[in-house]
C-alpha cells in the first residue's frame, strides 16, 4: 500500500491531537463528530485532514513487533486468550446444518478433554444459519455472529442489504458483520458510505454491528485510515479488515492502522471500538504476534475479546496443540481435535 502523491505523511502517536499534523482540521470532539455527516463537504475535509499514513514506518514498526518473543510464563495466557479472541468461523456455499452444529460444539468447548480451555467468542456463520447456531449454542457464552449486506461484495440496493440484517438479527443474531460499499468509498462518495453503515447499525438493534472494511481493496494506509473513521463515526461497535475472500487480508501493518485508529477515536470522542482481523491467521505465532500490536499499539484495554477478535477457522486447532506442548512438554496429534 502507499500513500497519496503529494501528501505529508507520519504514523500518529498516542495522544497526539489530529490538527498537529499537515493542516489538518481541528480536533473533532464528541458530538461534533456526528455534526461532519451533514455534508459531504465536511466529511470529506475531516477524512483528508487525518494524518497520513507512513508507509515505511508503518511497515517497519509493525515488522519490528513481529520480532517481538513472548515469555514462557506468559505463553499459555496468551493462548487462551487468542482462543478466547476467535471468531469461529464457516461462510462456504457448501454448509450444511451439521456442519455448523458441530462447530457450535467445539466452540463452546474447544478442546472435550480439557474444560479449562475457555470457549471462543463467537460463531459466524450465513444469515440462513443463525437459527441453527442459536438453537444448539442456547445459553452458552458464545456469540452468534452473522455476515449480511450482500456479503462479500456488498453489492446490492440498501433495501436488500437492511433486509438481510433484519433477517440475522430477527433470527437471533448477536453481532452482525456487514461490508462497505468499496465502490462507493473509492470514488470519494464518503457520505454514502457512512449512511449505509448509520443505517445498518439502526436495523441491527440490540446486536452489535463490526463494519468490514475489505482493505486489501483499498489500496493505500490512508484509505483505511478514513475508512476506520467513517465506520466508527457511523456506531461501529468493531471495525473488521477483511471478508477473508480477498487477497491480501489481514496484515499487521493495516491492523496497526486499525489500532491507532481506535485508540485515537477513543481519545477524541471517548466512546470505545474495537478491531477485528480476519483472513490468513492459521498459526499460535500469527495470532500471538497480532496480541503484541494490540497491546504496543492501541494498549491492554484491548486485550480482551470485548475489544478484539480474531475471525478464523484452522487457527484453533494450532493454538489447541501449542497449549497441550505448554501443558505436557509434547504436541497433542492434529487428529486429537475435530477439524471443521
Amino acid at each position: 500500500m502507499r500513500a497519496h502523491e503529494g501528501e505529508q505523511v507520519g504514523v500518529v502517536e498516542r495522544g497526539r491531537p489530529l490538527d498537529e499534523s499537515r493542516g489538518a482540521e481541528p480536533r473533532a470532539a464528541g458530538s461534533d463528530l456526528a455534526d461532519l455527516a451533514r455534508s459531504e463537504m465536511s466529511l470529506r475535509r475531516f477524512l483528508h485532514g487525518l494524518p497520513g499514513v507512513d508507509q515505511v514506518g508503518a511497515e517497519a514498526r509493525a515488522a519490528g513487533l513481529a520480532t517481538r518473543s513472548i515469555k514462557t510464563t506468559a505463553k499459555l495466557w496468551a493462548i487462551d486468550t487468542a482462543i478466547s479472541m476467535i471468531d469461529l468461523t464457516t461462510l462456504e456455499g457448501a454448509d450444511t446444518a451439521g456442519k455448523v452444529r458441530s462447530l457450535c460444539g467445539k466452540a463452546v468447548r474447544p478442546d472435550p478433554a480439557d474444560p479449562t480451555v475457555p470457549p471462543v467468542a463467537a460463531v459466524c456463520v450465513y444469515p440462513d444459519l443463525v437459527p441453527v447456531a442459536r438453537t444448539t449454542l442456547g445459553q452458552s457464552p458464545v456469540k452468534v455472529a452473522s455476515v449480511a449486506t450482500a456479503f462479500p461484495s456488498g453489492r446490492a440496493s440498501l433495501a436488500v442489504k437492511l433486509a438481510d440484517v433484519a433477517d440475522a438479527v430477527r433470527s437471533g443474531a448477536d453481532e452482525v458483520d456487514m461490508v462497505i460499499d468499496r465502490g462507493a468509498f473509492l470514488s470519494g462518495h464518503y457520505g454514502l458510505v457512512l449512511d449505509e453503515v448509520r443505517a445498518v447499525k439502526e436495523a441491527c438493534g440490540r446486536a452489535h454491528l463490526k463494519v468490514i472494511l475489505e482493505t486489501g481493496e483499498l489500496a493505500t494506509y490512508d484509505n483505511v485510515r478514513r475508512a476506520s473513521w467513517i465506520a466508527m463515526i457511523g456506531g461501529a461497535d468493531f471495525i473488521k479488515t477483511s471478508t477473508g475472500k480477498v487477497t491480501p487480508a489481514a496484515t499487521l501493518p493495516v491492523a496497526l492502522v486499525m489500532l491507532e485508529a481506535v485508540r485515537d477515536f477513543a481519545d477524541v470522542s471517548g466512546s470505545v471500538v474495537g478491531v477485528k482481523v480476519a483472513g490468513g491467521i492459521r498459526t499460535t505465532k500469527d495470532a500471538i504476534r497480532y496480541l503484541v500490536v494490540v497491546n504496543e499499539v492501541a494498549g491492554e484495554a484491548w486485550l480482551g475479546p470485548d475489544r478484539f477478535r480474531i475471525g478464523a477457522s484452522s487457527l484453533l486447532n494450532d493454538l489447541l496443540m501449542q497449549r497441550s506442548k505448554q501443558q505436557r512438554g509434547a504436541y497433542a496429534g492434529s487428529q486429537d481435535f475435530s477439524v471443521e
